[in-house]
């Protein structure tokens, strides 16, 4: 990975272990609008399409609208008390930051939550560039979020690096060019990751740290 000077990273299941907020309230929306709640796993697997595209394929077509503002009236608060940090993301983004990278987030995610998400986590400031799929036309896994990081940043596409955990992610990092490294443990399974075929699938943020530490950054320490 040498000559890598922007590393981009997906928030949700990346960064950010926010699941249980989610869970908490997709089935808080579910049981208002009297509709089944779902599990852990179906949740989880849902994630990562922006929130609408979470709700659509369990809620009747002429409640959507009610439904998504429930889910955010709701999610404000939930975000808060229920979401966290990834081990070792705090230690990877000072590492990074330390040693002269450009940093950046790339989400399906909304932006007014993916701001309460950088803030409440303590973690907005090492970010240069924030961009959510409400910004623009099309969401990951169109590489039309990748592409406006890099044209912000000044930054080629050939030293740049896409961090996610879904095949989303991968499939967003092959379509805009730029080498991508998947993370096992998010909404992805795996063995689905791995048939998307990215630079690198990494087991947690650990092993990505231990890749950085091997190479020299844009600027020495």
């Amino acid at each position: 990975m040498p000559g890598i000077k922007l590393v981009i990273f997906d928030l949700d299941g990346t960064l950010v272990d926010a699941y249980r907020a989610i869970r908490s309230s997709f089935n808080y929306t579910m049981c208002k609008l009297g509709l089944k709640p779902r599990g852990p796993e179906t949740i989880r697997r849902s994630v990562g399409w922006g929130d609408s595209n979470l709700l659509k394929p369990y809620t009747p077509p002429d409640k959507l609208s009610m439904a998504l503002k429930m889910y955010r009236r709701h999610h404000k608060k939930s975000l808060v008390l229920l979401s966290r940090l990834y081990p070792y993301a705090g230690k990877l983004l000072n590492f990074l930051k330390s040693r002269g990278y450009k940093l950046a987030v790339a989400s399906n995610r909304p932006s007014k939550f993916s701001f309460i998400l950088l803030k409440h986590l303590g973690i907005a400031g090492f970010f240069d560039c924030v961009v959510c799929a409400d910004q623009l036309e099309r969401g990951k896994p169109d590489p039309q979020i990748l592409n406006e990081i890099v044209k912000r940043l000044g930054i080629r596409k050939c030293h740049a690096l896409y961090v996610g955990d879904m095949v989303i992610d991968a499939q967003a990092g092959r379509r805009a060019g730029i080498k991508t490294i998947v993370i096992t443990g998010g909404s992805s399974p795996a063995a689905e990751l791995k048939r998307e075929r990215p630079f690198k699938v990494c087991s947690g943020l650990d092993r990505l740290l231990k890749l950085f530490r091997k190479i020299p950054g844009p600027v020495s320490p």
